[in-house]
């Protein structure tokens, strides 16, 4: 696997519902190295911090693999960024990850904590009112990431992956369970055992305690 893109956004502002919303969901591709520290990308604008960034949420990836995917569900070229991803990866399909694994950039390590869910902005990113429930069947949601250990980044950079050694919980069931009002304690459990995201974390809890 290859580091194929580094993107950062910009404060944009698009239109919802005839009102402005700002967000950083447009991101372009950078040609230089850039430094990712425990919050992210310094220059990387967060549009919601309710929804988006933090520790837990860094870091956005996708990858190579499910794009190609997209392009030929699509019938159009996608460049990179175009899903507001931070980095595009070679050689990466998202649902062959677990929560914990580990990818390995130079000095870099992030860890995966939580998959995209998509949401209205993301819809109005790519111009379609039905794309939440395309992104949600498709089930190529990328993943969220933590940085394990700050470090330069530069496209053309190895990606190594390492699994993670705990209790398995994949992405792409992760995903799923996002979307199951009614879990049952087993789930809830695998879940709260696993290195996800603090957003997530705290979603469940509240489940739980009803």
């Amino acid at each position: 696997m290859k580091l194929l893109s580094i993107n950062i956004g910009d404060r944009q502002i698009q239109q919802n519902a005839g009102k402005d919303e700002i967000t950083g969901i447009y991101k372009r591709p950078v040609q230089v190295p850039m430094p990712v520290l425990h919050y992210g990308f310094s220059d990387d604008f967060i549009g919601s911090p309710k929804h988006h960034g933090g520790p837990d949420q860094a870091v956005y990836v996708y990858g190579e693999t499910d794009y190609r995917w997209w392009e030929k569900e699509l019938g159009m070229s996608l460049e990179a960024g175009t899903f507001g991803e931070n980095l595009t990866i070679s050689d990466l399909e998202s649902g062959r990850f677990n929560i914990g694994d580990t990818l390995h950039i130079g000095d870099v390590v992030l860890q995966v904590t939580a998959p995209r869910i998509p949401c209205g902005t993301f819809a109005r990113r790519m111009g379609d009112p039905q794309w939440v429930k395309k992104f949600r069947a498709a089930e190529r949601p990328g993943f969220y990431c933590r940085v394990l250990h700050e470090g330069m980044l530069q496209a053309g950079n190895d990606v190594t992956v390492k699994a993670y050694e705990g209790e398995t919980l994949s992405l792409i069931q992760m995903y799923r369970d996002f979307y199951d009002k009614n879990k049952s304690e087993e789930t809830l459990r695998k879940h709260l055992n696993a290195p996800i995201a603090i957003r997530a974390r705290e979603a469940l809890e509240k489940e739980r305690n009803g």
